[in-house]
């Protein structure tokens, strides 16, 4: 059945999430236990890379390799020397805040947000990381940084800060890197919360739900929900669109904090899922730096 949700990785992940399709292959991360992934679909292999640090979000870089964003910051990681060179630090030097997810615009600069790790409140900030290892701080007071996306016109930027229940979109000034009239394109009804989300070609937004075992599709111009689809696994984390034609719709998720009872009924979770959903998504922007 084309809409059926599959089990492609009984990953296990503790903490699975950053979703990103890239030369034929699914980039992801386990945030908790400090590892990159590289999970080839047509091979069934996936490969772990330990990277010494909490990891929120992993970007393919144009010169190789990846970007990443890290506990103490943005760094890149060469894949022959298994290495993670740091770049900056954008929240100098707050052990109590950590990177969490993150993607590139078609300008090649690296969007990625922080959240508390102890103390939940609105501490957080969205930062961009430019091409030429710079950063600006675009927004401040998040409390967990998380889905962000571009329309295919680049006049609109979506975001989400997990807490709020919301999506929220702006209006966006690409040259100037300019976002301003936020308002809110969609609320998720609790005890879900919005975790990572993508776009797709005709410019509708998927995100994950955390703690509602589910993927959900928004209109991107309503925010009405236009199709759900459950997964296996209580605690869904991100989604992204890859395959041969970007039809396929890869999608993470965690065990962390989930009782017995849950895990028993939901084996899988932890796992890396995929569905057809009917639509295609859009190639992913690599960080150019």
């Amino acid at each position: 059945m084309p809409n059926e949700v599959e089990l492609v990785l009984d990953a296990r992940a503790t903490l699975g999430e950053g979703a990103m399709w890239w030369q034929g292959k699914l980039l992801w991360v386990d945030i908790m236990e400090e590892k990159l992934h590289v999970f080839d679909p047509g091979g069934g292999v996936n490969e772990t890379f330990p990277v010494g640090q909490m990891v929120g979000a992993v970007v393919p870089r144009a010169k190789g390799g990846v970007a990443l964003a890290l506990h103490r910051g943005f760094g890149l990681f060469d894949f022959e020397t298994r290495e993670v060179s740091m770049i900056c630090d954008p929240e100098d030097n707050r052990p109590e805040l950590r990177f969490n997810h993150g993607a590139c615009d078609c300008r090649g600069r690296f969007w990625a947000g922080t959240m508390g790790l102890k103390v939940r409140g609105p501490v957080g900030s969205l930062f961009v990381l430019m091409p030429d290892r710079t950063f600006k701080r675009m927004l401040t007071g998040i409390t967990v940084s998380n889905g962000l996306a571009w329309n295919r016109a680049r006049d609109k930027f979506y975001f989400i800060d997990s807490p709020t229940r919301e999506i929220s979109v702006f209006d966006y000034d690409c040259d100037n890197m300019a976002l301003s009239n936020r308002r809110t394109l969609a609320k998720i009804e609790g005890p879900a919360v919005p975790d990572g989300m993508v776009i797709d070609a005709d410019d509708n937004l998927w995100a994950a739900l955390w703690d509602g075992g589910a993927i959900v599709c928004y209109d991107g111009r309503t925010g009405q929900e236009i199709i759900r689809y459950p997964i296996p696994a209580p605690r869904v984390t991100s989604c992204w669109f890859g395959g041969d034609h970007l039809a396929d719709l890869y999608v993470t998720t965690a065990r962390t904090g989930l009782s017995d009872g849950l895990l028993a009924k939901y084996p899988h979770a932890g796992g890396i899922f995929r569905l057809r959903p009917g639509v295609k998504g859009l190639p992913t922007d690599p960080y150019q730096g």
